[in-house]
């Protein structure tokens, strides 16, 4: 094959010769910038999956001699975002001599610990269980990747014989079987008997690939995994349509949308029935291309053939029997029809656990299932966290990619039940699993702070994606909205905000918000009514417009984004908090106060009225009562600073010092401290309160509840 760089159509051809000279002399970097862009192109390789290695001279630290070691992608890393703390470094001759030792297959798990032995860089990342198929293959350069083009290949039913007239024998084939020390010596045996080979395919699995040099393999990878792409292109215009062809038709975008937002609280209630959890949605053409298809009926109840894609989409989707138009307005007729749909999944489950496990399995997990279809509008995905709910959207759009191809040349094959039940539950996996970090307190958590572009709400957004929830930013100022969006990507990354904006007093953009949330997390479960404004005036200088204002934005906006999230909350059926920031004004009587004190006022026994009335559906409404919040708060931008300041016949400067002195604790009272506090209602040693008042004010007499 030619190398010329014009030849790629279904792959990125991204190598910068340029940046590459730079890195000239060290393999390390190179084999990391190479690594850095085969996970840049999701056509040659999943997100976390994938491994890349390269062998290079090295003194050992004890000898002082000439070693050769291996540089390889860590336990648990991703190529695309690799950096060199995510690698392992291994001796290459001791890791090989642990064939001496290798007791055979039934043994394998025990030669993940005997990797220790073989460490170079005692600081490197714990070494994957990929680590002796890299080992075992003598090149300086190794590429293993799950490319949809490839596993489409290595999964269909005639896939062996494809991939040898396809390739004219230059690529060699080694049938399934769990990733480990053996698959390692069976890459080495396929090699020895096949010395020319340029690459490997394992099969359902993926693909080997190698070169002298970090740019000889990455020119070999991407010829290898075009020359498929092109096989199953030509393929797909023999064939026709794909999936046995079209048996509905997808609704309008608009149309998809409005059914997933109705939808998708009540799947999400479902799935949290163990662990609440994140959902994600997509209506990608992809998705529906197949779960419209005559034999997405066929296809679903088989899973996936790659491990990766198993791992993190459960053994089968569940696709529902609910027509893509079909009216979703009665919540109790919907989850009456989705009950034994989901009980039977669950159901399904168990028998595959109980079927499947052995004597030293770990417990069952979670039931419920990772991906459900809905044909005709589209695919939801619900996990612990938003990145991994998308995540394993990605991956279920791979695995159709895979089916898809793997239909237009011979025959769709996925994994047997109990190959598949050997991966998601092998112990080195759930090993990996104790490991990860705990959840935080507000893990699985939506919730909707209004006005959180700044001041308060931001502080309190921050505060909560700190403690493991994921928020809507949303403010009725857009340039203010887009930069708390841009602060918090940069902060806490993609998956753990969006933005919506959000004026209270308009009932059509709460909806328009919630609807947001929903289609980004699955729905909401955390509201915050935080909006708000002051004016500060006398009886007589206050104006009716004033007076409107305050109701409008406090009263009637606390009530209608209640109103609105409460009607999802009751959906879901899994509970929720509502914490309404009031102020100490609602108890408090004080001059040039009574438009803004008595909206308070309002606010506070809105909050218990609320409380009363929700209780039985597990939503708890609470209160904070914060004084004199000044630092970053928008009221304190406007003319409430000069009003209170000319009430207690005061500048403006000496405010500060003015509300601190009139606590009990003399304290100035910051945004984090209403966050804190909000925390504190919601985080779980709470649980059992509600219709509350916590003061937030540094300690007003006056402002005590009892």
């Amino acid at each position: 094959m030619s190398t010329s760089t014009t030849q790629f159509k279904h792959v990125s051809y991204l190598w910068d010769d340029a940046k590459a000279a730079e890195l000239a002399g060290d393999e390390v970097a190179l084999l990391i910038y190479r690594s850095n862009l085969l996970g840049a192109d999701l056509r040659l390789t999943n997100y976390g999956g994938g491994n890349t290695s390269c062998k290079v001279m090295d003194k050992d630290p004890l000898t002082g001699k000439e070693a050769e070691v291996m540089w390889i992608k860590g336990s648990g890393g991703d190529i695309g975002t690799l950096k060199k703390s995510g690698l392992a470094a291994l001796y290459v001759d001791r890791l090989r001599s642990l064939k001496n030792v290798y007791r055979g297959i039934e043994f394998e798990d025990e030669m993940v610990e005997l990797f220790n032995h073989s460490i170079f860089d005692l600081n490197s990342k714990a070494p994957s269980i990929d680590t002796p198929l890299h080992g075992f293959l003598p090149f300086k350069h190794i590429d293993h990747l799950h490319p949809d083009a490839a596993i489409a290949i290595a999964a269909a039913k005639d896939g062996e014989k494809i991939t040898q007239e396809l390739f004219e024998g230059a690529i060699g084939w080694v049938d399934w079987q769990r990733p480990g020390f053996d698959l390692g010596l069976q890459l080495k045996a396929c090699l020895d008997a096949n010395p020319n080979i340029r690459g490997i395919m394992l099969g359902s699995h993926g693909l080997f690939t190698w070169g002298d040099t970090a740019y000889e393999s990455y020119i070999n990878t991407l010829e290898v995994i075009e020359k498929c792409a092109e096989y199953l292109e030509e393929n797909y215009k023999k064939k026709g349509a794909a999936f046995g062809g079209k048996k509905i038709d997808s609704l309008p975008e608009a149309d998809r949308k409005k059914q997933a937002v109705a939808l998708a609280p009540i799947l999400r209630g479902f799935c949290s029935s163990k662990t609440q959890m994140i959902g994600h949605f997509t209506d990608d053409a992809r998705v529906l291309e197949y779960i419209n298809s005559n034999d997405l009926e066929r296809l679903a109840p088989m899973g996936t053939s790659c491990p990766d894609h198993f791992l993190r989409t459960k053994i089968s989707p569940l696709a529902l029997e609910i027509k893509a138009g079909d009216d979703l307005s009665n919540v109790d007729a919907i989850k009456a029809k989705l009950t034994p749909a989901f009980e039977a999944y669950r159901k399904m489950y168990e028998d595959y656990y109980n079927t499947c496990k052995h004597p030293n399995s770990p417990a069952i997990r979670d039931a419920n299932p990772v991906v459900i279809l809905y044909p005709g509008v589209g695919m939801f995905t619900f996990a612990k966290d938003k990145q991994t709910a998308r995540v394993a959207a990605e991956f279920y759009i791979n695995a159709i990619n895979v089916m898809k191809g793997a239909e237009a040349i011979s025959e769709y094959t996925s994994l047997p039940r109990q190959e598949a039940f050997d991966i998601e539950y092998w112990l080195l996996e759930e090993a990996k699993l104790s490991r990860m970090p705990k959840p935080k307190a507000l893990s699985g958590r939506v919730a909707l702070i209004t006005g959180s572009a700044g001041g308060i709400g931001k502080a309190i957004a921050k505060k909560f994606v700190e403690e493991g929830a994921v928020v809507i930013l949303n403010d009725m100022n857009a340039e203010r909205l887009q930069s708390a969006g841009d602060e918090f990507k940069q902060a806490y990354g993609k998956d753990a905000y969006t933005t919506a904006t959000l004026d209270v007093t308009k009932a059509d953009e709460i909806q328009e918000a919630i609807a947001t949330a929903i289609l980004a997390f699955g729905g909401v479960d955390l509201i915050v009514n935080n909006a708000g404004l002051s004016i500060s005036k006398t009886i007589a200088d206050h104006t009716e417009k004033d007076w409107d204002l305050l109701y409008d934005v406090l009263v009637k906006g606390q009530f209608l984004v209640t109103q609105a999230a409460v009607a999802v909350m009751k959906k879901q059926a899994i509970g929720g908090d509502i914490i309404n920031i009031v102020s100490k004004n609602a108890l408090v009587s004080g001059p040039n106060n009574a438009g803004y004190g008595s909206a308070k006022a309002a606010q506070l026994h809105l909050s218990r009225l609320n409380a009363a009335e929700l209780g039985p559906d597990h939503i708890r409404v609470n209160v904070i009562n914060p004084d004199a919040v000044i630092s970053d708060s928008n009221i304190w931008a406007g003319g409430w600073a000069e009003g209170r300041a000319k009430a207690y016949g005061i500048t403006i400067a000496e405010l500060p010092a003015y509300y601190a002195k009139r606590t009990l604790l003399n304290e100035i009272i910051l945004p984090v401290d209403i966050a804190n506090a909000c925390f504190a209602l919601t985080g779980g040693l709470l649980n059992k309160s509600t219709g509350n008042v916590i003061n937030v004010d540094g300690g007003v007499a006056a402002g005590f509840v009892r």
